[in-house]
């Protein structure tokens, strides 16, 4: 008899796990065909700058024909980063310095850039650094620079390229960051050089300036 009852008292037990089990299963397939296991959930597409992909490059002008003077900057230091769900929305709020002695003219006398960097950031504010934050509001971007001591914004023309890249283009009117006295600086040092044939010395306040940015999904 005591053998009949331990057989049955470990039969019971064998169903009763078995039925657990079988609940287990049960609820397990009907959280996932109810959608409601949500550690499956597939996760939002999130944008990121690429820092080091980030390019800064402007052209400058001289004479009264107004012949440009391209250079860029070698060094731009990505301050502070953002995501987001879009592209623009990740690029919104970016915050970047440039350390003006980055400055590259690719000029072949190798005398171009030292005295930019004399004869007009040297008379300057504040100009070790150019810094600014990019500024994305629905379809208008624009940048806010600080040069000299001042801040003033320049509106953008934004174009998208292949594989999340993105230019950006505007024009600085130095003027705007109480520069011109940098610009008669600099066009008195090169005086010569920024004569026309109409024999005027010219250099132009307004520069055109123009950023790179790659940016990545994850």
């Amino acid at each position: 008899m005591k053998k009949i009852k331990l057989v049955c008292v470990s039969l019971l037990a064998v169903a009763a796990f078995s039925c657990k089990n079988a609940n287990k299963e049960n609820s397990h397939s009907s959280e996932d065909h109810n959608g409601a296991d949500h550690s499956h959930t597939e996760t939002e597409v999130q944008y990121s700058l690429i820092a080091d992909s980030t390019k800064a490059s402007f052209t400058a002008y001289k004479t009264t024909d107004k012949v440009p003077v391209g250079g860029t900057f070698k060094t731009i230091n990505i301050t502070k980063s953002n995501t987001g769900a879009t592209a623009l929305e990740a690029l919104n709020g970016t915050e970047f310095s440039i350390p003006v002695s980055s400055l590259f003219t690719n000029d072949g006398t190798g005398t171009r850039d030292p005295k930019i960097l004399e004869f007009f950031f040297g008379v300057m504010k504040n100009t070790e650094l150019i810094s600014g934050v990019l500024k994305v509001d629905g379809d208008k971007t624009s940048l806010d620079v600080t040069l000299n001591g001042e801040t003033a914004n320049i509106p953008l023309e934004t174009e998208k390229l292949a594989d999340n890249k993105f230019t950006f283009t505007g024009v600085m009117n130095l003027g705007e960051w109480s520069a011109l006295d940098a610009v008669a600086s600099i066009n008195k040092a090169c005086e010569a050089l920024h004569t026309g044939a109409d024999g005027v010395s010219k250099t132009w306040e307004d520069v055109a300036i123009k950023g790179e940015v790659l940016l990545m999904k994850k």
